[in-house]
């Protein structure tokens, strides 16, 4: 029993506390894009649009930099597999829990040899549905 709540209380806390540290400790740089576009609008409004399309180009090279690897769009099904997989493992991994909840409230035993397969299968399932529910909750300023 302890082992699970510390398994699930720390995927439920983790990824919080790490958003809040990142966003409390790590501060943004002070020389970013807008930055400079704020004071050259104060100073030197004419030499703004190009600053403006460098900017734009810079961003857009680092985007044909990034999917340099990558050719055409990906099939519909692609897409949408990719997009269900964390809740349809979060949706089993409810479903599996339920099943041993039954299953113990049913009366049933496992056999020794398997009780730390069962043990390790509830352990899983814990962080994986307390991490989905841990990965929503967030911290902002």
């Amino acid at each position: 029993m302890g082992l699970d709540a510390i398994i699930a209380i720390g995927s439920l806390l983790i990824p919080p506390v790490v958003d809040f540290v990142k966003k409390k400790f790590l501060k943004k740089e002070q020389d970013t894009p807008e930055a400079t576009m704020s004071s050259l609008a104060t100073t030197k409004p004419e030499v703004l649009p190009e600053y403006v399309k460098a900017v734009a180009g810079w961003l857009d090279a680092q985007v044909k930099f990034f999917n340099r690897d990558i050719s055409g769009t990906p099939s519909q099904w692609v897409v949408d597999l990719r997009a269900a997989i964390r809740p349809v493992g979060t949706v089993l991994a409810f479903a599996t829990l339920a099943l041993m909840v039954s299953a113990a409230l049913g009366g049933y035993k496992p056999v020794p040899e398997m009780a730390d397969t069962i043990t390790g299968v509830r352990y899983s399932c814990e962080v994986m549905v307390s991490s989905w529910f841990g990965s929503r909750i967030s911290i902002s300023n």
